[in-house]
């Protein structure tokens, strides 16, 4: 897989990142770069099943638990991967987004935010369908609906605080490393020296 890594100087100079220069990462750093974003994707995957299960237990749900389990594994997931993507790797490694600041707050931002309370908005309304489908916790009209979801869901956060805290740090550290991997490469081709230096 290549890697592109554009740099605008005063001559607009684009510098190309091969596989030649990946390969010559240490396996840590070339994994880190390539499947990195997959890490935090699983932990929000963890997020998504157990905001799943802390909701089943206070609606009294006791049916369609894979029903419920799968989209709380897989949804959580692919959205975390791809936003991280698109907002982070993607445009660290294009040459868009060369402030180190900005790459690590968006990095932290899509850990928490996809990765800590998206499971958790997700669950809510999953579970809140099956609690109303099968009758297994009385449920409020329509005008005290807003309130008793709120009611409902500030256990949960309150318990997932630490899986959110866990997602903020994940997605501060990824996007740091990968700030970092992009620096490293792009001094090594500004100097036009042995890619070998990029082992430590």
């Amino acid at each position: 897989q290549n890697v592109f890594i554009s740099h605008n100087n005063n001559n607009n100079i684009s510098f190309f990142y091969s596989s030649e220069y990946l390969k010559r990462l240490s396996f840590f750093h070339r994994n880190l770069c390539n499947h990195g974003s997959y890490f935090l994707a699983a932990n929000s995957s963890i997020c998504g099943l157990t905001a799943n299960n802390f909701f089943r237990n206070i609606l009294h749900v006791r049916k369609a638990s894979f029903i419920t389990a799968l989209p709380m594994a897989v949804i959580p997931f692919l959205s975390t991967a791809a936003v991280y993507e698109v907002f982070v790797r993607e445009p660290l490694f294009s040459g868009e987004l060369n402030c180190e600041v900005c790459a690590v707050v968006r990095g932290g931002l899509v850990g928490a935010v996809l990765g800590g309370f998206y499971p958790i908005f997700l669950a809510l309304p999953v579970n809140a369908s099956l609690a109303a489908r099968y009758s297994s916790s009385p449920l409020p009209g329509k005008e005290n609906l807003l309130r008793f979801w709120l009611t409902t869901a500030q256990p949960v956060i309150r318990k997932m605080s630490l899986g959110i805290v866990l997602q903020l740090l994940t997605g501060l550290y990824l996007s740091t490393k990968h700030h970092g991997i992009y620096v490293k490469v792009l001094e090594r081709m500004n100097t036009r020296g042995d890619p070998e230096e990029l082992h430590d």
